[in-house]
Protein backbone atom coordinates (compact mmCIF):
# COMPACT_ATOMS: atom_id res chain seq x y z
CA UNK A 1 0.00 0.00 0.00
CA UNK A 2 1.28 3.48 -0.91
CA UNK A 3 0.27 6.47 1.18
CA UNK A 4 -0.84 9.47 -0.83
CA UNK A 5 -0.24 12.54 1.26
CA UNK A 6 -2.20 15.74 0.71
CA UNK A 7 -0.69 19.19 1.05
CA UNK A 8 -1.83 18.88 4.64
CA UNK A 9 1.01 16.64 5.80
CA UNK A 10 0.16 14.21 8.55
CA UNK A 11 2.24 14.47 11.70
CA UNK A 12 3.70 12.18 14.36
CA UNK A 13 4.65 12.77 17.98
CA UNK A 14 6.96 10.32 19.80
CA UNK A 15 7.34 10.16 23.59
CA UNK A 16 10.45 8.32 24.75
CA UNK A 17 11.28 6.94 28.19
CA UNK A 18 14.50 5.35 29.40
CA UNK A 19 17.99 4.87 28.07
CA UNK A 20 20.00 5.86 25.00
CA UNK A 21 18.94 2.60 23.38
CA UNK A 22 15.32 3.74 23.57
CA UNK A 23 16.23 7.18 22.24
CA UNK A 24 17.86 5.60 19.22
CA UNK A 25 14.96 3.22 18.68
CA UNK A 26 12.62 6.21 18.71
CA UNK A 27 14.78 7.60 15.90
CA UNK A 28 14.01 4.41 13.99
CA UNK A 29 10.27 4.75 14.64
CA UNK A 30 10.55 8.34 13.41
CA UNK A 31 12.44 7.11 10.35
CA UNK A 32 9.71 4.60 9.52
CA UNK A 33 6.97 7.23 9.82
CA UNK A 34 9.01 9.79 7.88
CA UNK A 35 9.53 7.27 5.07
CA UNK A 36 5.73 7.03 4.84
CA UNK A 37 5.33 10.77 4.42
CA UNK A 38 4.66 11.84 8.00
CA UNK A 39 6.50 14.74 9.60
CA UNK A 40 7.44 15.39 13.21
CA UNK A 41 5.57 17.74 15.53
CA UNK A 42 6.37 18.88 19.06
CA UNK A 43 2.69 19.27 19.91
CA UNK A 44 0.67 16.14 20.63
CA UNK A 45 -2.54 18.05 19.91
CA UNK A 46 -1.42 18.47 16.28
CA UNK A 47 -0.42 14.83 15.85
CA UNK A 48 -2.15 12.23 13.70
CA UNK A 49 0.02 9.53 15.27
CA UNK A 50 1.33 9.40 18.86
CA UNK A 51 3.87 6.72 19.76
CA UNK A 52 5.00 5.85 23.29
CA UNK A 53 8.40 4.13 23.43
CA UNK A 54 8.39 2.83 27.00
CA UNK A 55 10.85 1.71 29.66
CA UNK A 56 10.36 -0.71 32.55
CA UNK A 57 13.71 -0.58 34.31
CA UNK A 58 12.07 1.21 37.23
CA UNK A 59 8.47 1.21 38.36
CA UNK A 60 8.17 5.00 38.19
CA UNK A 61 9.00 4.90 34.47
CA UNK A 62 6.01 2.60 33.93
CA UNK A 63 3.79 4.77 36.12
CA UNK A 64 4.70 7.91 34.16
CA UNK A 65 4.08 6.18 30.85
CA UNK A 66 0.69 4.87 31.94
CA UNK A 67 -0.26 8.27 33.32
CA UNK A 68 0.56 9.97 30.03
CA UNK A 69 -1.20 7.30 27.99
CA UNK A 70 -4.31 7.68 30.12
CA UNK A 71 -4.25 11.45 29.63
CA UNK A 72 -4.81 10.91 25.90
CA UNK A 73 -8.30 9.48 26.38
CA UNK A 74 -9.91 12.92 25.92
CA UNK A 75 -7.77 13.69 22.88
CA UNK A 76 -8.74 10.37 21.30
CA UNK A 77 -12.39 11.10 21.99
CA UNK A 78 -12.24 14.45 20.14
CA UNK A 79 -10.03 13.10 17.33
CA UNK A 80 -11.37 9.69 16.28
CA UNK A 81 -8.70 9.37 13.57
CA UNK A 82 -5.81 9.76 15.99
CA UNK A 83 -3.64 6.61 16.08
CA UNK A 84 -2.01 5.78 19.42
CA UNK A 85 0.79 3.18 19.49
CA UNK A 86 2.68 1.84 22.50
CA UNK A 87 5.92 -0.11 22.26
CA UNK A 88 9.21 -0.66 24.07
CA UNK A 89 10.35 -2.61 27.09
CA UNK A 90 7.16 -2.18 29.12
CA UNK A 91 4.99 -3.88 26.49
CA UNK A 92 7.46 -6.77 26.16
CA UNK A 93 6.83 -7.94 29.72
CA UNK A 94 4.69 -11.03 30.03
CA UNK A 95 1.00 -10.16 30.16
CA UNK A 96 1.61 -6.42 29.89
CA UNK A 97 0.14 -6.04 26.40
CA UNK A 98 -3.19 -7.54 27.49
CA UNK A 99 -3.18 -5.39 30.62
CA UNK A 100 -2.61 -2.24 28.56
CA UNK A 101 -5.40 -3.26 26.19
CA UNK A 102 -7.73 -3.67 29.14
CA UNK A 103 -6.73 -0.44 30.92
CA UNK A 104 -6.60 1.71 27.79
CA UNK A 105 -8.93 0.31 25.12
CA UNK A 106 -8.30 3.38 22.96
CA UNK A 107 -4.72 2.22 22.15
CA UNK A 108 -4.58 1.20 18.48
CA UNK A 109 -1.22 -0.60 18.21
CA UNK A 110 0.81 -2.44 20.85
CA UNK A 111 4.21 -3.80 19.79
CA UNK A 112 7.32 -5.08 21.57
CA UNK A 113 11.09 -4.72 21.48
CA UNK A 114 11.57 -7.74 19.21
CA UNK A 115 9.51 -6.40 16.30
CA UNK A 116 10.17 -2.66 16.22
CA UNK A 117 11.39 -3.03 12.62
CA UNK A 118 7.92 -4.32 11.71
CA UNK A 119 6.23 -1.11 12.85
CA UNK A 120 5.54 0.00 9.26
CA UNK A 121 3.64 -3.21 8.52
CA UNK A 122 1.65 -2.90 11.75
CA UNK A 123 0.87 0.72 11.03
CA UNK A 124 -0.30 -0.06 7.48
CA UNK A 125 -2.61 -2.74 8.87
CA UNK A 126 -4.15 -0.15 11.18
CA UNK A 127 -4.75 2.53 8.56
CA UNK A 128 -6.13 -0.15 6.22
CA UNK A 129 -9.03 -0.58 8.61
CA UNK A 130 -7.97 -3.10 11.25
CA UNK A 131 -9.48 -2.08 14.59
CA UNK A 132 -6.73 -2.99 17.03
CA UNK A 133 -3.30 -4.58 16.67
CA UNK A 134 -1.36 -6.41 19.37
CA UNK A 135 1.93 -7.76 18.07
CA UNK A 136 4.46 -8.70 20.75
CA UNK A 137 6.88 -11.43 19.75
CA UNK A 138 7.85 -13.72 22.64
CA UNK A 139 11.34 -14.47 21.34
CA UNK A 140 13.99 -12.30 19.76
CA UNK A 141 14.85 -12.88 16.10
CA UNK A 142 17.98 -12.24 14.05
CA UNK A 143 19.36 -8.69 13.74
CA UNK A 144 17.61 -6.78 10.97
CA UNK A 145 19.48 -4.15 8.98
CA UNK A 146 18.21 -1.29 6.88
CA UNK A 147 15.56 0.27 9.14
CA UNK A 148 15.22 3.95 8.13
CA UNK A 149 16.35 6.37 10.84
CA UNK A 150 15.49 10.01 11.45
CA UNK A 151 18.26 11.19 13.72
CA UNK A 152 17.50 13.90 16.27
CA UNK A 153 20.76 14.27 18.20
CA UNK A 154 23.15 16.07 15.81
CA UNK A 155 26.13 16.37 16.04
CA UNK A 156 25.98 13.11 18.01
CA UNK A 157 24.78 9.84 16.54
CA UNK A 158 23.79 6.60 18.28
CA UNK A 159 24.83 3.31 16.66
CA UNK A 160 23.62 -0.04 18.01
CA UNK A 161 26.23 -2.78 17.91
CA UNK A 162 24.43 -5.39 20.04
CA UNK A 163 20.89 -6.14 21.14
CA UNK A 164 19.81 -8.04 24.23
CA UNK A 165 21.68 -9.14 27.32
CA UNK A 166 23.03 -12.42 28.75
CA UNK A 167 24.08 -11.18 32.18
CA UNK A 168 20.93 -11.67 34.29
CA UNK A 169 21.81 -9.33 37.12
CA UNK A 170 19.25 -10.20 39.79
CA UNK A 171 17.74 -6.69 39.93
CA UNK A 172 17.40 -6.22 36.17
CA UNK A 173 14.47 -6.88 33.84
CA UNK A 174 16.44 -6.19 30.63
CA UNK A 175 17.30 -9.80 29.63
CA UNK A 176 13.61 -10.70 29.91
CA UNK A 177 12.40 -7.87 27.68
CA UNK A 178 15.36 -7.52 25.31
CA UNK A 179 16.22 -11.18 24.78
CA UNK A 180 19.61 -12.80 24.34
CA UNK A 181 22.67 -10.99 23.03
CA UNK A 182 22.87 -10.55 19.27
CA UNK A 183 25.71 -8.71 17.55
CA UNK A 184 25.59 -6.85 14.28
CA UNK A 185 28.17 -7.77 11.65
CA UNK A 186 31.30 -5.66 12.00
CA UNK A 187 31.17 -4.39 8.43
CA UNK A 188 27.56 -3.26 8.85
CA UNK A 189 28.55 -1.20 11.89
CA UNK A 190 31.59 0.26 10.12
CA UNK A 191 29.54 1.15 7.05
CA UNK A 192 26.97 2.95 9.19
CA UNK A 193 29.70 4.92 10.97
CA UNK A 194 31.34 5.79 7.65
CA UNK A 195 28.06 7.21 6.35
CA UNK A 196 27.46 9.18 9.55
CA UNK A 197 30.89 10.81 9.26
CA UNK A 198 30.16 11.61 5.61
CA UNK A 199 26.86 13.18 6.71
CA UNK A 200 28.72 15.49 9.09
CA UNK A 201 28.23 13.82 12.47
CA UNK A 202 31.11 14.58 14.81
CA UNK A 203 30.53 12.11 17.62
CA UNK A 204 29.44 8.49 17.39
CA UNK A 205 28.29 6.54 20.44
CA UNK A 206 28.24 2.76 20.11
CA UNK A 207 25.36 1.24 22.06
CA UNK A 208 24.67 -2.11 23.66
CA UNK A 209 23.43 -3.46 26.96
CA UNK A 210 27.01 -4.76 27.27
CA UNK A 211 29.22 -3.46 24.46
CA UNK A 212 32.19 -5.46 25.78
CA UNK A 213 30.53 -8.75 24.80
CA UNK A 214 30.18 -7.64 21.18
CA UNK A 215 30.93 -10.53 18.83
CA UNK A 216 30.63 -13.32 21.40
CA UNK A 217 27.73 -14.79 19.41
CA UNK A 218 29.58 -14.61 16.09
CA UNK A 219 31.89 -17.46 15.07
CA UNK A 220 34.83 -15.26 14.13
CA UNK A 221 37.71 -14.55 16.48
CA UNK A 222 38.36 -11.19 14.80
CA UNK A 223 34.86 -9.95 15.61
CA UNK A 224 35.26 -8.44 19.05
CA UNK A 225 34.80 -5.05 20.61
CA UNK A 226 38.47 -4.04 20.75
CA UNK A 227 38.87 -4.76 17.03
CA UNK A 228 35.63 -2.95 16.21
CA UNK A 229 36.64 0.35 17.81
CA UNK A 230 40.10 0.02 16.28
CA UNK A 231 38.61 -0.32 12.78
CA UNK A 232 36.15 2.56 13.29
CA UNK A 233 39.02 4.72 14.53
CA UNK A 234 40.78 4.20 11.18
CA UNK A 235 37.95 5.91 9.28
CA UNK A 236 38.77 9.27 7.71
CA UNK A 237 37.30 12.40 9.22
CA UNK A 238 37.39 14.54 12.33
CA UNK A 239 35.14 12.75 14.80
CA UNK A 240 34.99 11.30 18.30
CA UNK A 241 34.01 7.79 19.32
CA UNK A 242 32.25 6.91 22.58
CA UNK A 243 30.55 3.71 23.74
CA UNK A 244 28.24 2.48 26.45
CA UNK A 245 27.59 0.62 28.46
CA UNK A 246 30.44 -1.55 29.69
CA UNK A 247 30.35 -4.50 32.05
CA UNK A 248 33.35 -4.79 34.38
CA UNK A 249 33.57 -8.58 34.06
CA UNK A 250 34.18 -8.26 30.29
CA UNK A 251 36.27 -5.09 30.31
CA UNK A 252 39.65 -6.46 29.26
CA UNK A 253 43.23 -5.51 28.43
CA UNK A 254 42.86 -5.63 24.61
CA UNK A 255 40.04 -3.08 24.91
CA UNK A 256 42.11 -0.85 27.20
CA UNK A 257 44.96 -0.96 24.68
CA UNK A 258 42.57 -0.14 21.83
CA UNK A 259 41.29 2.92 23.70
CA UNK A 260 44.79 4.11 24.56
CA UNK A 261 46.11 3.75 21.01
CA UNK A 262 43.36 5.74 19.28
CA UNK A 263 43.21 9.53 19.13
CA UNK A 264 39.51 9.34 18.19
CA UNK A 265 38.23 7.26 21.10
CA UNK A 266 37.21 9.61 23.91
CA UNK A 267 39.25 9.35 27.08
CA UNK A 268 36.13 8.59 29.07
CA UNK A 269 34.81 5.19 30.12
CA UNK A 270 31.47 4.42 31.75
CA UNK A 271 32.09 1.40 33.96
CA UNK A 272 29.08 0.63 36.20
CA UNK A 273 30.19 -0.83 39.53
CA UNK A 274 26.69 -0.88 41.15
CA UNK A 275 28.08 -1.62 44.64
CA UNK A 276 31.34 -1.72 46.56
CA UNK A 277 30.48 -4.68 48.75
CA UNK A 278 31.49 -8.16 47.60
CA UNK A 279 28.52 -9.66 49.40
CA UNK A 280 26.09 -7.38 47.59
CA UNK A 281 27.86 -7.82 44.24
CA UNK A 282 27.42 -11.58 44.60
CA UNK A 283 23.72 -11.19 45.42
CA UNK A 284 23.42 -8.98 42.34
CA UNK A 285 25.08 -11.69 40.21
CA UNK A 286 27.57 -9.16 38.87
CA UNK A 287 30.34 -11.80 38.58
CA UNK A 288 33.24 -9.65 39.73
CA UNK A 289 34.55 -8.51 43.11
CA UNK A 290 35.49 -5.04 44.31
CA UNK A 291 39.11 -6.18 44.03
CA UNK A 292 38.55 -7.14 40.37
CA UNK A 293 36.99 -3.75 39.70
CA UNK A 294 39.76 -1.79 41.40
CA UNK A 295 42.38 -3.79 39.50
CA UNK A 296 40.74 -2.88 36.17
CA UNK A 297 40.66 0.76 37.18
CA UNK A 298 44.36 0.53 38.05
CA UNK A 299 45.18 -1.02 34.66
CA UNK A 300 43.10 1.60 32.85
CA UNK A 301 45.05 4.38 34.53
CA UNK A 302 48.38 2.70 33.85
CA UNK A 303 47.66 2.84 30.11
CA UNK A 304 45.62 6.09 30.13
CA UNK A 305 46.64 8.12 33.21
CA UNK A 306 44.10 10.90 32.62
CA UNK A 307 41.13 8.63 31.80
CA UNK A 308 37.78 9.83 33.15
CA UNK A 309 35.76 7.01 34.70
CA UNK A 310 32.04 7.34 35.34
CA UNK A 311 29.81 4.75 36.92
CA UNK A 312 26.35 3.61 38.07
CA UNK A 313 25.76 2.93 41.77
CA UNK A 314 22.70 1.39 43.39
CA UNK A 315 21.88 1.76 47.07
CA UNK A 316 19.32 -0.10 49.13
CA UNK A 317 19.70 -3.48 47.45
CA UNK A 318 18.02 -6.19 49.56
CA UNK A 319 19.90 -6.93 52.81
CA UNK A 320 22.37 -4.04 52.28
CA UNK A 321 23.85 -3.18 55.68
CA UNK A 322 25.66 -0.05 56.79
CA UNK A 323 28.89 -1.98 56.41
CA UNK A 324 27.99 -2.88 52.81
CA UNK A 325 27.11 0.73 52.07
CA UNK A 326 30.36 1.94 53.65
CA UNK A 327 32.25 -0.42 51.31
CA UNK A 328 30.60 1.43 48.42
CA UNK A 329 31.56 4.81 49.91
CA UNK A 330 35.13 3.55 50.31
CA UNK A 331 35.27 2.41 46.69
CA UNK A 332 33.99 5.79 45.46
CA UNK A 333 36.74 7.51 47.43
CA UNK A 334 39.38 5.13 46.08
CA UNK A 335 38.41 5.47 42.42
CA UNK A 336 37.57 9.18 42.30
CA UNK A 337 34.86 8.88 39.67
CA UNK A 338 34.35 11.73 37.22
CA UNK A 339 30.61 11.21 37.54
CA UNK A 340 28.16 8.75 39.03
CA UNK A 341 24.54 7.95 38.25
CA UNK A 342 23.12 6.95 41.62
CA UNK A 343 19.87 5.06 42.12
CA UNK A 344 17.77 3.64 44.92
CA UNK A 345 17.01 -0.03 44.26
CA UNK A 346 13.60 -0.39 42.62
CA UNK A 347 11.78 -3.69 43.06
CA UNK A 348 10.94 -5.14 39.65
CA UNK A 349 8.43 -7.96 39.39
CA UNK A 350 9.88 -10.91 37.51
CA UNK A 351 13.44 -10.48 38.76
CA UNK A 352 15.08 -12.65 41.48
CA UNK A 353 15.82 -9.65 43.70
CA UNK A 354 12.12 -8.79 43.91
CA UNK A 355 11.48 -11.89 46.02
CA UNK A 356 14.58 -11.63 48.21
CA UNK A 357 14.19 -11.21 51.94
CA UNK A 358 15.59 -8.10 53.56
CA UNK A 359 14.03 -5.36 51.42
CA UNK A 360 15.47 -2.07 52.68
CA UNK A 361 13.32 0.66 54.21
CA UNK A 362 12.91 3.60 51.83
CA UNK A 363 14.01 6.18 54.38
CA UNK A 364 17.25 4.28 54.98
CA UNK A 365 17.91 4.15 51.24
CA UNK A 366 17.22 7.89 50.88
CA UNK A 367 19.73 8.76 53.62
CA UNK A 368 22.36 6.56 51.98
CA UNK A 369 21.88 7.96 48.51
CA UNK A 370 22.06 11.55 49.73
CA UNK A 371 25.35 10.78 51.46
CA UNK A 372 26.64 9.25 48.23
CA UNK A 373 25.47 12.19 46.13
CA UNK A 374 27.14 14.66 48.50
CA UNK A 375 30.39 12.69 48.30
CA UNK A 376 30.35 12.51 44.51
CA UNK A 377 29.51 16.20 44.22
CA UNK A 378 32.49 17.08 46.38
CA UNK A 379 34.75 14.93 44.19
CA UNK A 380 33.37 16.63 41.07
CA UNK A 381 33.95 20.10 42.51
CA UNK A 382 37.59 19.29 43.20
CA UNK A 383 38.07 17.81 39.73
CA UNK A 384 36.46 20.87 38.13
CA UNK A 385 38.96 23.18 39.82
CA UNK A 386 41.71 21.52 37.79
CA UNK A 387 40.12 22.93 34.63
CA UNK A 388 40.40 26.57 35.72
CA UNK A 389 42.34 28.71 33.19
CA UNK A 390 42.94 25.70 30.95
CA UNK A 391 42.00 25.67 27.26
CA UNK A 392 40.17 22.54 26.15
CA UNK A 393 38.65 21.25 22.93
CA UNK A 394 34.85 21.15 23.04
CA UNK A 395 32.40 19.68 20.56
CA UNK A 396 29.50 22.14 20.57
CA UNK A 397 26.32 20.08 20.94
CA UNK A 398 23.61 22.68 21.21
CA UNK A 399 22.28 25.92 22.64
CA UNK A 400 20.73 26.30 26.09
CA UNK A 401 17.94 28.87 25.86
CA UNK A 402 17.68 29.30 29.64
CA UNK A 403 21.39 29.90 30.13
CA UNK A 404 21.74 31.86 26.90
CA UNK A 405 24.88 29.89 26.06
CA UNK A 406 26.17 27.15 23.82
CA UNK A 407 27.20 23.88 25.42
CA UNK A 408 29.37 20.88 24.67
CA UNK A 409 31.70 18.30 26.14
CA UNK A 410 35.41 17.63 26.04
CA UNK A 411 36.97 14.21 25.42
CA UNK A 412 36.54 13.38 29.13
CA UNK A 413 32.80 14.02 28.98
CA UNK A 414 32.88 17.21 31.05
CA UNK A 415 30.23 19.76 30.04
CA UNK A 416 31.12 23.40 29.37
CA UNK A 417 28.98 26.47 28.61
CA UNK A 418 30.19 29.40 26.51
CA UNK A 419 28.90 32.18 24.27
CA UNK A 420 29.41 32.75 20.57
CA UNK A 421 28.15 35.46 18.20
CA UNK A 422 27.48 32.83 15.51
CA UNK A 423 25.89 29.36 15.48
CA UNK A 424 28.65 26.84 16.15
CA UNK A 425 26.63 23.68 16.83
CA UNK A 426 28.52 20.72 15.38
CA UNK A 427 31.91 22.41 15.49
CA UNK A 428 35.01 21.69 17.54
CA UNK A 429 36.07 24.83 19.37
CA UNK A 430 38.83 25.79 21.80
CA UNK A 431 37.38 27.04 25.08
CA UNK A 432 39.28 28.62 27.97
CA UNK A 433 37.66 27.78 31.31
CA UNK A 434 37.13 30.92 33.39
CA UNK A 435 34.80 29.55 36.07
CA UNK A 436 34.08 26.14 37.55
CA UNK A 437 31.07 24.78 39.37
CA UNK A 438 30.14 21.23 40.29
CA UNK A 439 30.13 19.03 37.25
CA UNK A 440 29.90 21.81 34.64
CA UNK A 441 32.32 24.49 33.48
CA UNK A 442 31.99 28.03 32.11
CA UNK A 443 34.38 29.27 29.48
CA UNK A 444 35.04 31.54 26.55
CA UNK A 445 36.02 30.64 23.00
CA UNK A 446 39.69 31.23 22.29
CA UNK A 447 39.61 30.45 18.58
CA UNK A 448 37.35 28.47 16.22
CA UNK A 449 38.62 25.27 14.62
Amino acid sequence: MILTMSSNLKKYFIITYGCQMNLHESEKIAGILSSMGYQSTNNENDADVIVFNTCCIRENAEDRAEGNIGALKKLKRTNKDLIIAVGGCMTQQKGQAEELKSKFPFIDIIFGTHNLEDFKSLFLQKISGKKKIIAVEEKEGPVKEGTPTTRTSFPNAWVNITYGCNNFCTYCIVPYVRGRERSRKMQDVINECKQLIKDGYKEITLLGQNVNSYGNDIDDENTNFANLITEISKLDGNFRLRFMTNHPKDFNLPLIKAISSSSKVCKSVHLPVQAGSNRILKLMNRRYTREDYLEKVKTLREYIPDIAITTDIMVGFPTETEEDFNDTVDLVNRVGFSGAFTFIYSRRSGTPAATMDGQIDEEVSKKRIMKLIDLQNSINREQSKEYLNKTIEILCEGYDEKKGAYLGRDTYGRMAYFTSPVDIVGQFVSVKIIKTGGISLIGEIVNDK
